[in-house]
């Protein structure tokens, strides 16, 4: 008698990554209950008849076409169909360890020195293709756990993929160092470098199992302290850093000492614009208030002139009348003895006259000086023809000394006095023009 089942499920340990099921006859209109985090392969004489992904399948001829040249009538006249079912787990497999069974001998180029290291970590793996992983890893087998795959979890594993993993740091490490220009003393910042490349080279191999490893961690670098080579390299990079650092301190002093300069000499500057300017203010200051006086002083002298009775123009026809007497008396004789002496009076008078008109003299001040004026004249003219009286001799001389001054006398452009004979205008003191 075949005995059959009608329900074809697995519900395990979450580290079993391929179970096969225990019973191989099915029948007709069973149903198959998949997971979320499985698939199922059915096989028969080692080939994959189906391939079933999460969710309830009955099982039918329709839905399972190659069964039915596979079907049996049992007893009891049940169809059933004889395969092998495989339920695969798809979950991540998280914290799986990892390291090297030896050190992994590395050349320093920038030293020239042999070291030796060694590497340890852990990473994640999950199932990509069911098919692949049946296939290639558990075959006739009852199934597959993880630590047959990468150990027991707890040491650095002993499954049949701890030699890849191996083989893969120990021929990679030292080739990425080297490519990337990492320095073997500051490896532990680039340890996501190491990572990175290092799961590459890995999946590579794992995709045809099926597998693959979403994260691979380098968790750690164990360098040879003891070793001499590798002391000697840490004091090279030591003193290289050290040199370095000194020349970074001796660039920075130089430039703050040129920044100090350079802010210095604009303060200087500064400085000098601020006195220039200073200094052009004091000026500034200085010649206003030298206007401001004279403004004052001259506005008081006009004042005083107004209180007078007389204007600017009055007060200057009185200083060019006085200078003009003064020429008269200590300048005007140039000759010498008693010819000197004529021309010295002479002039005064003529002066006196032009003050009269200067200063605006009555006739009756100016009167007693010109009458003595005339008088003198007079007399030095009567002792020059040898009498006391009227020189009648000198009478057409005279007349054409009068004749000549008429046909010189001038008009005043400054104030239109007309028919002057003097040297100066009596009204408002004008010199004559030349």
């Amino acid at each position: 008698m075949v005995e059959a089942i009608s329900v074809i499920k697995y519900e395990g340990s979450n580290e079993v990554l391929a179970h096969k099921h225990e019973k191989e006859d099915f029948t007709i209109g069973s149903q198959l209950i998949v997971h979320e985090s499985q698939e199922a392969l059915f096989f028969r004489d080692g080939k994959v008849f189906d391939q079933f992904t999460a969710g309830r399948h009955t099982l039918v001829t329709n839905n399972i076409p190659k069964v039915r040249d596979y079907m049996k009538l049992g007893t009891g006249g049940i169809n059933v169909f004889h395969c092998e079912v495989y339920f695969i787990n798809m979950v991540t497999q998280m914290g799986i360890r990892w390291g090297t069974d030896s050190k992994v001998r590395l050349f320093d180029p920038a030293s020239g020195l042999h070291v030796e290291i060694g590497a340890s970590g852990n990473f994640n793996m999950r199932v990509t293709d069911a098919r692949k992983l049946v296939l290639k890893l558990v075959g006739t087998t009852e199934g597959l756990v993880q630590s047959d795959v990468t150990g027991d979890g707890k040491s650095y594993g002993t499954g049949m993929f701890k030699a890849l993993i191996i083989n893969k740091v120990k021929a990679n490490l030292a080739r990425i160092i080297k490519e990337e220009n990492l320095n073997i003393l500051e490896i532990d910042a680039y340890l996501d470098v190491l990572s990175s490349k290092l799961m590459i080279d890995i999946n590579d191999t794992l995709d045809e199992y099926g597998l693959t490893m979403p994260e691979f961690y380098v968790t750690s670098i164990v360098t040879p302290d003891d070793d001499p080579n590798f002391a000697r390299l840490k004091q090279q990079f030591a003193d290289k850093t050290l040199k370095v650092r000194e020349e970074e301190v001796r660039k920075a002093e130089a430039e703050a000492a040129q920044q100090r300069k350079i802010v210095e000499a604009q303060t200087e500057a500064q400085l000098k614009a601020v006195n220039a300017q200073g200094d052009a203010e004091a000026i500034r200051i200085k010649a206003q208030a030298e206007a401001e006086a004279y403004k004052m002083k001259a506005e008081a002298e006009a004042a005083e002139m107004q209180m007078k009775g007389y204007t600017y123009r009055d007060e200057t026809a009185r200083q060019v009348g006085l200078e003009a007497m003064q020429n008269g008396i200590t300048g005007g004789g140039n000759g010498g003895g008693a010819a000197g002496g004529i021309g010295d009076v002479a002039s005064l008078g003529v002066t006196l006259g032009a003050m009269g008109g200067v200063i605006n003299m009555t006739k009756d001040a100016m009167a007693p000086i010109m009458g003595e004026s005339q008088k003198v004249g007079e007399g030095f003219g009567n002792v020059v023809n040898g009498n006391t009286g009227a020189a009648p001799a000198q009478a057409p001389q005279a007349a054409q000394a009068a004749q000549a001054a008429a046909e010189g006398a001038w008009n005043c452009p400054n104030c239109g006095k007309a028919g002057i004979t003097s040297r100066f205008c009596p009204d408002c003191g004008l010199a004559r023009p030349v």
